[in-house]
């Protein structure tokens, strides 16, 4: 073998082998970049946690000025008496609701089915029970969750739940904004609601004294490890995660119900 024949094939395996050296490295940034990813990932979850497990610690702190017995509202029904049910006990159909009213997803909800479920409900062919939470509360390191479920279970004492319901969310501030932090404000708007705005329900939404019956709620909220707020389920299965779902689609399940 001449000398030039063996020069080129010392060169061509010199440029395979470097060729696999740099797939090697190609390898191994590949791989480091996923395993990087995956501990960004953790990482970025494990902040989150310590972050709402600080701000847990710190509402608990805020909250305890409200300590006291749980205190249903009236009419309260379900296990532990946590729903608040609005429709005929005799309707065959029964929605579930999860929500807390400083939530914009739960605002989007209302806003685009409170129609049919008005009409649903009216019409006797819908029961619904909404339980409420305070989520963002815990986020936000805030209060106005809490204050405004606690008025919207005033507002079950004085049988304006539904009304008050709609009232809040068609007044609900930014998400960042604790504006149902101010009692006074809770009060302000109950002013929408014909009677509500009592000696009584004031001293209700001041006291706070369906506050720790708000906080049993979100403990049944986190133990049944719901995704988020709204959980809507009907037939025990969360419908507001169904992308094909719609007002109409929700009316014509409620009546196949009806029929069945």
């Amino acid at each position: 073998m001449s000398e030039k024949n063996r020069d080129g094939k010392r060169t061509a395996r010199e440029r395979l082998a470097v060729e696999r050296e740099k797939q090697k490295s190609a390898e191994k940034r590949r791989r480091a970049l996923i395993v990087g990813g995956s501990v960004v990932c953790v990482l970025a979850l494990a902040a989150v946690i310590g972050v709402l497990a600080a701000n847990s610690g710190h509402n608990k702190g805020k909250s305890s000025q409200n300590a006291g017995p749980v205190v249903a509202p009236s009419g309260a029904q379900g296990k532990d008496s946590l729903a608040i049910p609005v429709g005929k006990d005799s309707a065959r159909a029964t929605l579930t609701v999860w929500e807390d009213f400083r939530c914009p997803a739960c605002q989007a909800f209302e806003a685009a089915y409170r129609p049919t479920l008005h009409e649903l409900v009216d019409a006797g062919k819908l029961r619904v029970e909404y339980h409420l939470v305070r989520l963002i509360d815990n986020n936000t390191n805030g209060q106005g969750s809490l204050h405004a479920a606690n008025a919207a279970a005033c507002a079950q004492d004085a049988g304006k739940f539904r009304d008050y319901h709609d009232v809040l969310y068609a007044n609900q501030p930014q998400e960042t904004d604790d504006a149902f932090a101010d009692n006074d404000k809770l009060i302000a708007l109950a002013g929408k609601v014909q009677g509500l705005d009592t000696p009584a329900f004031r001293k209700c939404v001041k006291d706070g004294t369906h506050n720790s019956w708000v906080n049993k709620s979100h403990q049944a909220f986190e133990a049944a490890r719901f995704g988020g707020t709204p959980t809507v389920l009907f037939g025990g299965k969360n419908i507001y995660e169904d992308r094909t779902m719609t007002p109409a689609k929700l009316k014509q399940m409620v009546e196949a119900a009806n029929q069945g």
